[in-house]
């Protein structure tokens, strides 16, 4: 049997959460794939059958070949991972003309509606009311004089302007609320981050993982926040000076932080970020999960109908 594609992963059960049976249907139904899932363990038990295979598919746990296990492959065209990015393992298939498609738009949009959530609790003051909300003593206060502004006329910051800002600009147009973008390149913005952080009532971080991002929300921005502002992070944590956060947040017990990502993920056993009353931690779940997955499923799978009709890959990395 000649084989032209195949499913590789490192993470089995995560894999199969991802393509369901209908997907694997789908692929051999336009061409031949193999049936056993490639993995770091089996892969030289397995390699020799596939010589003639096209395409791999993948997902989280993608794992990079080295140079003779990819000379194994020579007729290899296209990978088409269901997840978002894929710095971590293409650049060798990359350099040898190989494909690389990423379900980053797909993945873009659980992100895009979490931060969506988050922003118009945040603008209703939800979460520090829901704090500050612990006996009947405080209802008088609370219910009185409601420090937020409300989902109205208000400001919004949203902090890089890549495929996660644009969809979240997108959900939020119906809302009466003025949001600015401030590209990740300082000569493409029109307000500067200090600004940005000085005006709106929410900011959300979106900026791309590149080195040159590495620690560019520090305390100065954090300290410029308005009074009961809040901070979304859905990017990455490394973005974060993490030590000046922590201490503007123990500074500032009217500010909130709502963390999806920490660096180092998690964070260290005894950090202050699972204990001051202003910060909530969730475990990265801002991106897709469970029956979200199968989203990222269906966008490589409508990559891979394009290429079989010779038309251009929308996704391609």
């Amino acid at each position: 049997m000649v084989w032209h594609a195949a499913l590789f992963s490192a993470q089995p059960e995560k894999f199969h959460q991802v393509y369901q049976p209908l997907h694997l249907a789908a692929i051999s139904a336009r061409c031949n794939l193999y049936p056993t899932l490639i993995t770091p363990d089996n892969i030289d038990r397995h390699l020799g059958e596939l010589a003639e295979v096209e395409f791999l598919f993948s997902t989280w746990g993608m794992f990079t070949l080295n140079e003779s296990q990819l000379d194994r492959l020579p007729r290899l065209k296209v990978i088409f991972y269901a997840a978002g990015a894929t710095d971590y393992f293409s650049p060798p298939y990359l350099a040898r003309g190989i494909k690389v498609v990423s379900a980053w738009r797909a993945n873009a949009i659980p992100v895009a509606e979490f931060c969506l959530a988050q922003i118009l609790l945040g603008c209703k003051g939800y979460f520090r009311n829901q704090r500050e909300y612990c006996g009947p003593e405080d209802f008088p206060a609370l219910a009185n004089h409601h420090f937020a502004p409300g989902n109205y006329q208000e400001q919004v910051a949203l902090i890089g302007a890549g495929a996660i800002s644009q969809e979240l600009q997108k959900l939020l147009r119906p809302f009466y609320l003025n949001v600015i973008v401030v590209p990740s390149r300082p000569e493409k913005r029109t307000l500067s981050l200090a600004d940005a952080f000085a005006s709106a009532w929410v900011i959300s971080n979106h900026l791309p993982n590149r080195e040159d991002n590495i620690g560019v929300l520090n305390g100065d921005l954090f300290r410029r926040m308005r009074q009961g502002a809040v901070f979304i992070n859905t990017g990455r944590g490394r973005q974060v000076n993490e030590s000046e956060l922590i201490q503007v947040l123990k500074e500032r017990p009217d500010l909130t932080a709502l963390l999806d990502v920490t660096k180092p993920e998690p964070p260290e056993a005894g950090s202050a970020l699972y204990t001051l009353p202003n910060v909530q931690l969730t475990s990265h779940i801002a991106g897709a999960l469970n029956n979200e997955t199968r989203r990222l499923a269906n966008c490589v799978m409508d990559e891979f109908q394009r290429w079989l009709m010779g038309q251009p890959l929308l996704c391609e990395v």
